[in-house]
């Protein structure tokens, strides 16, 4: 069954019982699944939207830094992720590529996971009017995958192997 479309009135009544600050809280910490990390992701979206308008701002991730498209997985961004997989690929042959294409991950990737909480929020928005199911909603749209830290924990190693299985071909190969 469909929900009727949300309109002013109804948002202004909906929102009596929740300040705007708080509804934008609550629908943050809904889509980022982690409490714990939600002022830091209110912080960094307060950077990407200046009164009513998106920009793309440097927002220092770690995380993005370390994991690149893994991050971008993690944080279910399927599109963003892929795009900087083959950039990755493609960077990692030329001198330094990889440093760089790391330090743009760490500086950008927060903006596509705001994108994607933008995206999610105005999709849920029009078809939800109640705000305790919005938020839920949000908690079941948003979130993060779990198992990208094992995938990409086991990437790294089978990366790590290569490398070294490689150096020990090279320098039996030199003798």
């Amino acid at each position: 069954m469909e929900e009727a479309p949300v309109t002013e009135e109804v948002v202004a009544q909906s929102t009596t019982t929740m300040s705007e600050q708080e509804y934008e809280k609550a629908m943050i910490e809904a889509f980022i699944d982690k409490p714990e990390k939600t002022f830091w992701y209110q912080n960094a979206f307060s950077k990407f939207n200046i009164n009513g308008i998106d920009s793309m701002k440097w927002v220092w991730s770690w995380w993005a830094f370390f994991g690149t498209w893994a991050f971008l997985l993690y944080r279910k961004q399927y599109i963003p992720a892929l795009v900087l997989f083959v950039v990755s690929v493609i960077g990692s042959f030329i001198p330094f590529g990889s440093l760089i294409i790391a330090i743009l991950a760490g500086g950008f990737s927060t903006y596509f996971v705001y994108k994607g909480y933008k995206d999610k929020k105005a999709e849920i928005e029009a078809q939800i009017t109640d705000i305790n199911k919005r938020i839920e909603t949000m908690r079941a749209v948003g979130g993060y995958n779990q198992w990208v830290i094992w995938v990409y924990s086991v990437f790294v190693i089978l990366v790590l192997l290569y490398i070294f299985s490689m150096s020990m071909i090279l320098l039996g190969s030199m003798n």
